[in-house]
């Protein structure tokens, strides 16, 4: 517990007023002076009323590392909100600045919100958060991590607002929370492992990824992902699985079961060509490919706003060899919103098995075929061919 009693690049929680308002991020506060206590038994940190940043980029003077909020090497450390705390970014001019380049720059690189370093055995619950100029919360190199009870508010055309962003990080909990952002609602990206997602309502947003990784043709992993009991409403991606193309490493053991898709784009999609949202990548080099593998949708029910209810755009290793293996469907029922629209399924570079799945996946193979996968019959020589 004597970790919670150094300074922190940014502290404001121990604050009596209603609303604090925080900008100078080079600032270091000492909890102490705040009513810390620290001996491992008082609660030192609860968020009452409302933590509010400059209403504009120009007010913000320094910042350090992308970050409004940061925690850095603090154990044991719990913050709770109580259902009352408000974490508000003033993200609207950013954003602005961001989509329509007219906006002064600031001296700050648009920070996330909220941001925890190194921070084993940490709990956070009962948030609200409200318009980060970026991401709303990272958890970056943390271990054995619960986040519960939290609201996550931005705008569908809030860009790069990411609900929560996990990296290099293992034993992450989060359940029972609401998000609706303008990118990803969970992001988990690359040195990730045992990551548990349960009960999410999503909506807007981007779903709940695994990825991006391999940018630039760098090594990354992420493995044992579970997300479980979620609902994607109004939501560009369901399930989805990203890696970048030239990238190498895995990501393994995922599974995606029990979720409600209401109105969503792209119910369940695993992009390997993805370029940050452009679908021609150009120059890019895709002589590697990080290898996607031992993944599972399973009891999938809803609608779907456009045409494709799955997509697989997998790639090839250098060797020649699929990058999409052992991908399993097991009861899927998607169907359009539109009764008179047909259902399309994208299939490249996958092999895997289906079951008791609508629309049909033709490119993996059904439970008990005699069809091997990699055969013409299991394979258009069209890709994108296969339309219901």
């Amino acid at each position: 517990m004597r970790k919670l009693l150094a300074s922190f690049l940014i502290v404001c929680i121990f604050t009596t007023s209603s609303n604090f308002n925080v900008g100078y991020c080079q600032e270091t506060f000492n909890v102490l002076d705040y009513g810390a206590v620290g001996d491992g038994q008082t609660d030192d940190a609860e968020i009452l009323g409302k933590i509010v940043a400059p209403k504009t980029p120009q007010e913000w003077k320094e910042c350090e590392k992308e970050s409004w909020l940061l925690f850095s090497e603090v154990n044991n450390l719990i913050i709770d909100g109580n259902e009352t705390g408000v974490i508000n970014g003033n993200g609207l001019p950013w954003w602005t600045e961001v989509n329509k380049s007219k906006v002064e720059k600031s001296k700050c690189d648009r920070p996330k919100a909220l941001r925890f370093f190194n921070c084993n055995d940490l709990q956070l619950s009962g948030l609200t958060h409200v318009d980060s100029p970026k991401g709303h919360i990272s958890i970056l190199n943390c271990t054995n991590v619960i986040v519960s009870n939290l609201h996550i508010i931005a705008p569908d055309d809030s860009e790069n607002t990411d609900g929560i962003d996990i990296n290099m990080s293992r034993h992450v909990d989060i359940h029972d929370c609401i998000i609706g952002t303008g990118d990803d609602c969970i992001a988990i990206k690359g040195g990730s492992v045992l990551v548990n997602v349960t009960n999410i309502a999503c909506g807007p947003g981007h779903g709940i990824s695994v990825g991006s990784i391999g940018e630039e043709g760098a090594y990354e992993t992420v493995a044992e992902v579970y997300v479980r009991n979620c609902t994607f409403n109004g939501t560009m991606n369901g399930a989805r699985i990203k890696t970048w193309p030239g990238g190498s490493g895995y990501a393994k053991n995922i599974s995606y079961e029990k979720i409600t898709l209401i109105g969503v784009q792209n119910p369940i999609i695993i992009d390997q060509n993805y370029c940050n949202g452009k679908r021609d990548c150009g120059d890019i080099k895709s002589n590697s490919a990080v290898e996607v593998s031992n993944v599972t949708f399973n009891d999938f029910r809803g609608t779907l706003v456009d045409d494709h209810a799955i997509t697989f755009d997998c790639s090839k290793t250098a060797d020649g060899s699929l990058a999409c293996l052992n991908i399993n469907m097991k009861q899927i029922n998607i169907t359009s919103i539109d009764p008179e629209k047909e259902i399309s399924v994208l299939c490249k570079n996958v092999n895997g098995t289906t079951e008791d799945t609508c629309p049909s996946v033709h490119c993996l193979q059904a439970r008990n075929s005699t069809i091997d996968a990699d055969s013409p019959d299991a394979y258009s020589p069209d890709p994108y061919a296969y339309s219901f």
